[in-house]
C-alpha cells in the first residue's frame, strides 16, 4: 500500500511527516528551507512509494485567508504540475501549531526545546496527516 506524506508549510521552513504502508500512522520525518521543499519531496519520493500529497491549508476562525494562504495555493499549483500522477490534497490546518505545543508539554520537553520552531513545525505536519489517517 502507497504512503502518504503531510505538508506543514511555512514561510521559511516546512514540516514533513510520512505515513507507515499502512497508512494508520504518521511519523514526523523533520523540516526542510521551504525553497527546498520541491527538492526535497523528490528526495522522499524516490525513497518511498507515495500516492497522495496533503499541504496544510491555513485559514483564519471564520475561514478567510491568513497572510500565507496565497503562498500555500500557489504551492498546491506547483505541486500538481511537478507530482501530476500524485493526489495533492488540501487540509484544513487550524490549530495545529497549538495542538502541537500542547504535545510538546505533555511529552515533557523543557521549556527551552519547546521554543524549536522547526518541531513545532514537524509536528504540525503529523498532526495534519493523522488527523487524515483517522478518517480513512
Amino acid at each position: 500500500m502507497a504512503k502518504i506524506i503531510a505538508i506543514d508549510y511555512g514561510k521559511k521552513r516546512t514540516g514533513l511527516a510520512i505515513s507507515d504502508p499502512l497508512n494508520m500512522i504518521a511519523t514526523g520525518i523533520g523540516t526542510v528551507d521551504t525553497e527546498k521543499l520541491i527538492w526535497s519531496l523528490k528526495q522522499v519520493l524516490k525513497e518511498n512509494e507515495v500516492d497522495k500529497i496533503l499541504l496544510g491549508y491555513p485559514q483564519n476562525l471564520n475561514g478567510t485567508a491568513t497572510d500565507i494562504t496565497a503562498k500555500v495555493e500557489k504551492c498546491h499549483q506547483q505541486l500538481q504540475k511537478v507530482f501530476p500522477d500524485k493526489e495533492i490534497i488540501l487540509c484544513d490546518e487550524r490549530y495545529t501549531s497549538k495542538m502541537a505545543f500542547q504535545v510538546m508539554i505533555d511529552s515533557g520537553l523543557k521549556k527551552k526545546d519547546r521554543q524549536n520552531k522547526a518541531l513545532i513545525d514537524e509536528i504540525s505536519a503529523k498532526i495534519i496527516l493523522q488527523g487524515y489517517l483517522d478518517f480513512l
